[in-house]
Protein backbone atom coordinates (compact mmCIF):
# COMPACT_ATOMS: atom_id res chain seq x y z
CA UNK A 1 0.00 0.00 0.00
CA UNK A 2 2.35 2.74 -1.19
CA UNK A 3 0.18 5.28 -1.92
CA UNK A 4 -1.70 5.35 1.35
CA UNK A 5 -4.98 5.78 1.74
CA UNK A 6 -6.91 7.10 -1.04
CA UNK A 7 -9.89 9.54 1.27
CA UNK A 8 -12.34 8.27 -1.01
CA UNK A 9 -13.86 5.57 1.64
CA UNK A 10 -15.71 5.96 4.53
CA UNK A 11 -14.42 5.04 8.46
CA UNK A 12 -15.25 2.26 10.45
CA UNK A 13 -15.65 3.01 14.32
CA UNK A 14 -14.28 0.61 16.44
CA UNK A 15 -15.19 0.20 20.30
CA UNK A 16 -13.13 2.04 22.90
CA UNK A 17 -12.28 -1.31 24.60
CA UNK A 18 -10.50 -2.54 21.37
CA UNK A 19 -7.65 0.27 22.12
CA UNK A 20 -8.32 0.11 26.01
CA UNK A 21 -7.88 -3.40 26.89
CA UNK A 22 -8.13 -6.02 23.86
CA UNK A 23 -5.05 -4.36 21.82
CA UNK A 24 -2.32 -4.87 24.27
CA UNK A 25 -3.66 -8.10 25.07
CA UNK A 26 -3.32 -10.10 22.05
CA UNK A 27 -0.26 -11.31 20.52
CA UNK A 28 -1.02 -13.52 17.77
CA UNK A 29 -1.62 -12.00 14.65
CA UNK A 30 -3.99 -14.28 12.89
CA UNK A 31 -6.06 -13.26 16.21
CA UNK A 32 -5.73 -9.47 15.81
CA UNK A 33 -6.66 -10.02 12.00
CA UNK A 34 -9.88 -12.07 13.05
CA UNK A 35 -10.90 -9.32 15.84
CA UNK A 36 -10.38 -6.34 13.08
CA UNK A 37 -12.50 -7.62 10.28
CA UNK A 38 -14.82 -9.16 12.80
CA UNK A 39 -15.15 -5.64 14.44
CA UNK A 40 -15.40 -4.50 10.07
CA UNK A 41 -17.99 -6.07 8.78
CA UNK A 42 -20.08 -5.95 12.24
CA UNK A 43 -20.25 -1.84 12.11
CA UNK A 44 -21.51 -2.35 8.15
CA UNK A 45 -24.03 -4.82 8.45
CA UNK A 46 -27.98 -4.43 8.25
CA UNK A 47 -30.32 -6.44 10.49
CA UNK A 48 -30.53 -7.24 13.99
CA UNK A 49 -28.46 -10.29 14.65
CA UNK A 50 -24.96 -9.65 12.88
CA UNK A 51 -23.88 -12.82 12.60
CA UNK A 52 -20.69 -13.79 11.20
CA UNK A 53 -19.75 -16.95 9.51
CA UNK A 54 -16.51 -18.64 8.53
CA UNK A 55 -16.83 -17.92 5.26
CA UNK A 56 -17.40 -14.10 5.81
CA UNK A 57 -13.61 -14.15 6.24
CA UNK A 58 -12.06 -15.46 3.15
CA UNK A 59 -12.37 -12.27 1.50
CA UNK A 60 -9.30 -11.71 2.77
CA UNK A 61 -7.61 -14.13 5.34
CA UNK A 62 -6.62 -17.80 3.98
CA UNK A 63 -8.21 -20.72 5.48
CA UNK A 64 -5.48 -21.28 8.44
CA UNK A 65 -5.18 -18.09 9.37
CA UNK A 66 -9.14 -17.87 10.01
CA UNK A 67 -9.40 -21.29 11.52
CA UNK A 68 -6.75 -19.93 14.01
CA UNK A 69 -7.83 -16.55 14.57
CA UNK A 70 -11.33 -18.10 15.26
CA UNK A 71 -10.49 -20.47 17.46
CA UNK A 72 -7.90 -17.91 19.68
CA UNK A 73 -11.09 -15.09 19.15
CA UNK A 74 -13.47 -18.00 20.87
CA UNK A 75 -11.14 -18.55 23.80
CA UNK A 76 -10.50 -15.32 24.59
CA UNK A 77 -13.79 -14.21 24.39
CA UNK A 78 -14.19 -11.46 21.92
CA UNK A 79 -16.24 -13.79 19.66
CA UNK A 80 -19.14 -16.19 20.31
CA UNK A 81 -19.79 -19.20 18.67
CA UNK A 82 -22.47 -20.91 18.20
CA UNK A 83 -22.37 -24.52 16.84
CA UNK A 84 -25.41 -26.68 14.72
CA UNK A 85 -26.06 -30.11 13.73
CA UNK A 86 -26.90 -29.40 10.13
CA UNK A 87 -25.30 -25.92 9.54
CA UNK A 88 -21.84 -24.03 9.96
CA UNK A 89 -20.88 -22.69 12.94
CA UNK A 90 -21.44 -19.20 13.32
CA UNK A 91 -20.32 -16.38 15.27
CA UNK A 92 -20.93 -13.45 17.15
CA UNK A 93 -19.37 -10.11 18.53
CA UNK A 94 -19.34 -10.21 22.27
CA UNK A 95 -21.82 -7.55 22.77
CA UNK A 96 -24.94 -6.85 24.42
CA UNK A 97 -26.82 -7.67 20.40
CA UNK A 98 -24.01 -10.49 20.23
CA UNK A 99 -24.75 -11.67 23.51
CA UNK A 100 -28.47 -11.78 22.52
CA UNK A 101 -28.41 -13.10 19.44
CA UNK A 102 -25.98 -16.03 20.54
CA UNK A 103 -28.70 -16.76 23.54
CA UNK A 104 -31.53 -17.06 21.10
CA UNK A 105 -29.55 -18.90 18.73
CA UNK A 106 -28.26 -21.43 21.39
CA UNK A 107 -31.94 -21.71 23.56
CA UNK A 108 -34.58 -21.92 20.17
CA UNK A 109 -32.37 -23.52 17.35
CA UNK A 110 -32.74 -19.98 15.56
CA UNK A 111 -30.48 -19.95 12.98
CA UNK A 112 -29.37 -16.57 11.48
CA UNK A 113 -29.98 -15.36 7.84
CA UNK A 114 -26.73 -15.41 5.88
CA UNK A 115 -28.28 -12.72 3.64
CA UNK A 116 -26.78 -10.10 6.16
CA UNK A 117 -23.97 -10.95 5.87
CA UNK A 118 -22.71 -9.59 2.79
CA UNK A 119 -19.15 -7.42 2.51
CA UNK A 120 -20.30 -4.03 3.24
CA UNK A 121 -21.11 -1.62 0.31
CA UNK A 122 -17.84 0.62 -0.54
CA UNK A 123 -19.63 4.14 -0.40
CA UNK A 124 -17.71 7.91 -0.29
CA UNK A 125 -18.12 9.26 2.71
CA UNK A 126 -20.17 12.42 3.59
CA UNK A 127 -17.40 14.87 3.61
CA UNK A 128 -16.16 13.29 0.00
CA UNK A 129 -19.95 13.36 -1.00
CA UNK A 130 -20.47 17.27 0.11
CA UNK A 131 -16.98 19.02 -1.44
CA UNK A 132 -17.65 16.74 -4.74
CA UNK A 133 -21.47 18.05 -4.92
CA UNK A 134 -21.79 20.95 -2.81
CA UNK A 135 -18.94 23.14 -2.24
CA UNK A 136 -15.88 23.44 0.02
CA UNK A 137 -16.12 22.13 3.89
CA UNK A 138 -15.87 24.32 6.66
CA UNK A 139 -15.22 23.33 10.43
CA UNK A 140 -19.02 23.92 10.77
CA UNK A 141 -20.23 22.46 8.15
CA UNK A 142 -18.26 19.26 9.35
CA UNK A 143 -20.29 19.46 12.30
CA UNK A 144 -23.31 19.80 10.71
CA UNK A 145 -22.64 16.95 8.45
CA UNK A 146 -21.28 14.65 11.57
CA UNK A 147 -24.96 15.26 13.14
CA UNK A 148 -26.73 14.24 9.71
CA UNK A 149 -24.66 11.53 9.77
CA UNK A 150 -25.59 10.33 13.14
CA UNK A 151 -29.18 11.43 11.97
CA UNK A 152 -29.97 9.82 8.72
CA UNK A 153 -29.28 7.03 6.92
CA UNK A 154 -26.52 7.58 4.39
CA UNK A 155 -29.09 6.54 1.27
CA UNK A 156 -31.25 9.56 2.62
CA UNK A 157 -27.82 12.03 2.46
CA UNK A 158 -27.05 10.92 -1.00
CA UNK A 159 -30.41 11.32 -1.91
CA UNK A 160 -31.15 14.37 -0.93
CA UNK A 161 -27.57 16.08 -2.30
CA UNK A 162 -28.66 14.63 -5.51
CA UNK A 163 -32.15 16.38 -5.27
CA UNK A 164 -30.00 19.62 -4.11
CA UNK A 165 -27.76 19.50 -7.28
CA UNK A 166 -30.34 18.63 -9.63
CA UNK A 167 -32.22 22.09 -8.69
CA UNK A 168 -29.19 23.91 -8.66
CA UNK A 169 -29.80 24.90 -4.92
CA UNK A 170 -26.06 23.85 -3.46
CA UNK A 171 -26.40 24.82 -0.20
CA UNK A 172 -26.53 22.62 3.04
CA UNK A 173 -29.51 24.25 4.28
CA UNK A 174 -31.42 23.10 1.08
CA UNK A 175 -29.93 19.67 1.47
CA UNK A 176 -31.33 19.74 5.26
CA UNK A 177 -34.85 21.06 4.54
CA UNK A 178 -35.13 17.83 2.55
CA UNK A 179 -34.02 15.82 5.39
CA UNK A 180 -36.11 17.24 7.51
CA UNK A 181 -39.15 16.66 5.05
CA UNK A 182 -38.43 13.22 4.70
CA UNK A 183 -38.09 12.33 8.34
CA UNK A 184 -41.24 14.22 9.03
CA UNK A 185 -43.68 13.00 6.73
CA UNK A 186 -42.03 9.84 6.60
CA UNK A 187 -39.47 8.63 3.48
CA UNK A 188 -41.03 5.04 3.53
CA UNK A 189 -44.36 6.24 3.16
CA UNK A 190 -43.38 8.76 0.20
CA UNK A 191 -40.62 6.42 -1.75
CA UNK A 192 -43.64 3.37 -1.39
CA UNK A 193 -44.71 4.99 -5.37
CA UNK A 194 -44.78 3.99 -8.70
CA UNK A 195 -43.97 7.85 -10.26
CA UNK A 196 -40.87 8.34 -8.06
CA UNK A 197 -39.67 11.18 -10.44
CA UNK A 198 -43.11 13.37 -9.59
CA UNK A 199 -42.23 13.04 -6.25
CA UNK A 200 -38.97 13.78 -6.46
CA UNK A 201 -40.28 17.30 -8.24
CA UNK A 202 -42.42 17.85 -4.80
CA UNK A 203 -39.53 17.22 -2.92
CA UNK A 204 -37.93 19.77 -4.72
CA UNK A 205 -40.57 22.40 -4.19
CA UNK A 206 -40.97 22.29 -0.46
CA UNK A 207 -37.55 22.44 0.04
CA UNK A 208 -37.26 25.73 -1.83
CA UNK A 209 -40.60 27.00 0.12
CA UNK A 210 -38.74 25.78 3.34
CA UNK A 211 -35.42 27.48 2.68
CA UNK A 212 -36.96 30.24 1.58
CA UNK A 213 -39.31 30.78 4.61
Amino acid sequence: MSEGFSGKEGFTQLPNEFFRELLSEIGDLDELKITLYALWRVANMEGASHPLWEADFAEGLDAVDISSGLEKCVQRGSLLRVTFDTEDDVYFINSPRGRASAEAARESGWIPSKRHSAPPLTRPNIYKLYEENIGPLTPLLADSLKDAEEEYPIERIEEAIFLAVKANARKWSYVEAILKRWKEEGYGKKQDRQNAKEDNRDDVKRAIDDFFK
